[in-house]
């Protein structure tokens, strides 16, 4: 069986890259078609991978202005030849999913969200920050890529979503129900640590997170913590930032084990289509504290893992963290919950999951002739 494997872009690394790295492990030797790719801000593993760019590669400055190339995306994953392959996985946040498969093939796409800046323009402008003049232009631009994102659905045979909240904006917007894999997630080793004091928060510090709220709270309660990761958002941040308040920028990944470990919580603000953050924690055994919304309620168990808070605001997550001090949590439990959400776990369904698709694909071929 001949395997394509389509992803929006190679130019920066996060969770959707990931679960690319683990559709390549079903497929080693299936290409990956992606818009742009840019080998220096992607892991070495990926320069030993057959790697196909669209014609945007050749476009004057794209790896600074990407995002103000979204007009041209549909045309270039429109433009990739793939006749020749029997099975298309996509992994799509944007455009990947739009692809043109050959009429025998079967197109199982696996959706880590319906295009965020399409979809909800408002949310999405709001937290980029952009200008009045911005704001007034792009929801009339981006008219056009949402009728085209509706039109690419129906070349895709199976849908699967990162979490229930994701599966309900792809029936919202495309009209389809979506099998629900959440995406994997690498557990270290459990060692069961004797909690240190100081809290943990983390990951892109880019607007969308909301560590805003984190620094203001932990600014007011006076309480460690400790904040790992690098992003646009820093500098703003660390002006925000008490003393009390450590930017520790990129880590290895032993130094991410060891502070998820010694960690007493790990606090999560933000509103992911799913957040694997909160799941390295809890394979530590840590507890998290998390806004009670998207992706969180698919992996945080309220009073077994961690806590919920339903406002984002700094003010509630300062209660939540207060409530938190006298919660008590076994970091076994938590642990084995995290285990459900293993690499191992992932690429089983996968296998269930394409499986079926190419079943039922061939069945209704049959029909069909």
């Amino acid at each position: 069986m001949r395997v394509a494997i389509i992803h929006d872009y190679l130019n920066q690394y996060g969770g959707a890259e990931r679960v690319l790295e683990a559709l390549h492990e079903l497929y080693p030797h299936a290409p990956v078609y992606t818009s742009i790719y840019d080998a220096e801000a992607m892991p070495a593993l990926y320069r030993g991978w057959d790697i196909r760019t669209s014609w945007m590669q050749q476009l004057p400055g794209w790896r600074r202005h990407f995002r103000k190339y979204f007009l041209l995306y549909p045309s270039a994953f429109e433009s990739f030849d793939l006749h020749e392959y029997d099975l298309i996985i996509s992994s799509s946040s944007a455009y990947a999913k739009g692809v043109i498969p050959a009429p025998h093939a079967c197109h199982l796409c696996y959706c880590h969200t319906p295009m965020r800046f399409a979809w909800r323009t408002d949310d999405y402008v709001r937290r980029e920050g952009f200008g009045q003049l911005q704001r007034a232009v792009l929801p009339v631009a981006l008219s056009y890529v949402r009728l085209w994102d509706i039109s690419t659905a129906p070349r895709i045979d199976g849908f699967i979503a990162n979490s229930w909240a994701v599966a309900a904006r792809i029936k919202r917007y495309y009209g389809r129900d979506a099998l629900v894999i959440p995406p994997p997630v690498e557990l270290a080793p459990f060692r069961p640590w004797v909690p240190s004091n100081f809290y943990l928060a983390g990951g892109r510090l880019i607007p969308y997170k909301r560590l805003d709220l984190v620094v203001r709270a932990f600014t007011a309660l006076g309480l460690p913590l400790k904040i790992f990761g690098d992003g646009r958002d820093r500098e703003d941040l660390q002006q925000l930032a008490g003393p009390n308040i450590e930017f520790l920028g990129q880590i290895s990944d032993t130094q991410r084990q060891d502070l998820f470990a010694g960690c007493r919580a790990f606090i999560f603000p933000g509103e992911e289509d799913f957040g694997i953050t909160p799941l390295e924690a809890m394979a530590a055994g840590r507890p998290v504290v998390a806004y009670g919304a998207g992706g969180a309620l698919d992996t945080v168990i309220d009073g077994v893992t961690g806590r919920f808070f339903y406002e984002q605001s700094a003010a509630a997550v300062a209660v939540a963290v207060a409530q938190a001090c006298n919660d008590r949590y076994d970091p076994e439990v938590i642990r084995r919950h995290a285990e459900g959400f293993s690499r191992a776990v992932f690429l089983t369904r996968m296998r269930e999951a394409i499986e079926h698709a190419i079943a039922q694909r061939h069945a209704t071929c049959t029909q069909w002739a």
